[in-house]
């Protein structure tokens, strides 16, 4: 217990000390900033490729020049141009951009993933606060005491009021750069969070594209469906016409019926994947299945983009945000042993007050001795924990060996995914370009067989026939077509979507 006839330096020894605490505080955090235990992290070297795939891609898909459909064109390889931030705006839909715009704002996993970032930058701004700058602290207090006479030899009254108010200050020096480890970790893992922000945007952006892209297919083809249910069901009263006259057997109708139960049962599936996609495109926007409000998209009315910015093999790690967050958790590993390695070194600390102690409030401040200071430094050295120490330090080494593996991993994958996008874009071209002669050439069957009808060399039926097999060519074009604007949306997220991805 203090005495409460304290007798101290005075007042002036008292600011002096202030100036000096201050001054030494000052000079040895810069004294002793030199140095950090551990490994310095460096961004892993990309891989030195020139290709993404086994064999060279052509630069130019298949494709009509002369078509006047923007899906029959060919799309070009362009190794020399980057890929635009708002890439979806290539397929020049202003239903697609509003459904984009909608889900940036609205989505919940965007904004979770925001307020995430949010997280770990304050997380980062608390860390730096109270490891790298001294801690000031105002205390103060009031206090009644009693003491016994017989313990203490004064004649007055053993009873007396104690006030006190004092300013402590105290700095742990980053000796062995333990403290710059921490903050380097937290900083890193700002950076993750950040990464996987941009991971989660690009996420939405193409699941967006790609979700009203495979919308619109399923309406043109179910509207291709309910023609062909209607011309198969047209077919079949006409047969049955020809069975009350003789002219066909029974068994060419139970053909038929067979055939246009066949093509009805098309349609509920169809439906049932129409009614998923809006579902899973409203919960996209933010909004419940029965809330949901979307745009009618054409497919005709989309534009294939005929040049496809491809990022160069070497530039992928730095685009790709699954890449970036991984290399950020690396960074964090790395970090992390530093920190390990520093707690197995010593620990100092410099702590200092200044404050004022009397009886009563009134000459708390007014007289000299009054002012109380004190200085001192602690050291700590770790001796002994049972090897927790060193166990500790060989665990984050090896969690630092796991995270360069799953990094590897992820560079592995990331180029196998812009590799099977090339080849898919390329192979559902021709498929495409195959799709499109085949319902090119059952059009003009149709046309033809139409006329020989009004010349009456072919019955009806057979006129009913072509147009069956046109339109079963045109249900396939259209999924068809639809792939390969699906498989444009896939490449732009396997490259990354873009370093100017959303302000």
């Amino acid at each position: 217990m203090r005495s409460p006839h304290p007798n101290p330096p005075p007042r002036g020894e008292g600011s002096n000390s202030g100036v000096v605490v201050g001054f030494v505080i000052y000079f040895f955090s810069i004294l002793l900033t030199g140095c950090a235990v551990g490994p310095d992290f460096h961004e892993p070297i990309a891989p030195q490729v020139s290709s993404y795939t086994e064999s060279p891609l052509h630069l130019k898909t298949v494709g009509d020049t002369q078509a006047t459909r923007s899906a029959d064109h060919a799309q070009s390889f362009d190794y020399s141009q980057t890929l635009e931030g708002q890439w979806w705006r290539m397929f020049r839909s202003s239903a697609i951009n509003a459904l984009v715009n909608r889900g940036v704002q609205n989505s919940p996993n965007l904004l979770a993933a925001e307020a995430k970032l949010k997280e770990a930058q304050e997380t980062l701004s608390a860390l730096k606060g109270s490891l790298l700058l001294p801690s000031f602290d105002l205390a103060g207090s009031a206090e009644r005491q009693r003491f016994s006479n017989s313990t203490i030899d004064q004649s007055g009254s053993s009873v007396f009021n104690l006030f006190n108010v004092s300013i402590n200050v105290a700095y742990t020096f980053d000796i062995f750069g333990g403290v710059r480890r921490q903050i380097e970790s937290a900083a890193a893992a700002v950076d993750y969070e950040r990464f996987i922000m941009e991971g989660a945007y690009l996420a939405l952006t193409s699941n967006i594209v790609t979700t009203a892209i495979t919308l619109a297919s399923i309406q043109s083809q179910i509207l291709a469906t309910d023609k062909l249910i209607h011309i198969q069901s047209e077919t079949l009263r006409l047969m049955e016409k020809q069975l009350q006259l003789g002219g066909i057997a029974h068994a060419d109708i139970l053909s038929q019926e067979d055939l246009l139960a066949a093509t009805r049962a098309l349609k509920p599936p169809l439906e049932k994947n129409l009614f998923a996609a809006r579902h899973a495109l409203s919960i996209l926007m933010g909004d419940l299945p029965s809330e949901g409000s979307l745009p009618n998209i054409d497919l005709d009315q989309l534009t294939l983009p005929k040049r496809l910015p491809i990022t160069l093999p070497s530039k992928l790690v730095e685009t790709r945000p699954d890449i970036k967050a991984q290399s950020a958790l690396l960074h964090e590993a790395s970090a992390a042993i530093g920190i390990a390695t520093a707690n197995l070194l010593p620990n100092v600390t410099l702590s200092a007050g200044n404050g004022w102690i009397s009886p009563t409030m009134a000459l708390l401040f007014s007289t000299p001795v009054s002012g109380t200071w004190n200085l001192g430094t602690a050291f700590a050295q770790p001796i002994y924990r049972g090897g927790a120490l060193m166990a500790t330090r060989r665990a984050k080494i090896a969690a630092y060996v796991n995270a360069a593996m799953l990094y590897r991993q992820t560079v592995l994958q990331a180029f196998a995914n812009v590799a099977d996008s090339l080849r898919a874009i390329d192979e559902d071209a021709r498929a495409f370009h195959e799709k499109r002669l085949a319902e090119s050439a059952s059009r003009e069957s149709w046309r033809l067989t139409g006329k020989q009808y009004q010349l009456g060399a072919v019955s009806y039926l057979t006129v009913l026939s072509s147009e069956v097999q046109y339109r079963k060519n045109l249900i396939a074009r259209i999924q068809s077509e639809a792939l390969r604007y699906n498989d444009t949306v896939a490449l732009f997220q396997s490259l990354g979507g873009s370093d100017a991805w959303h302000s």
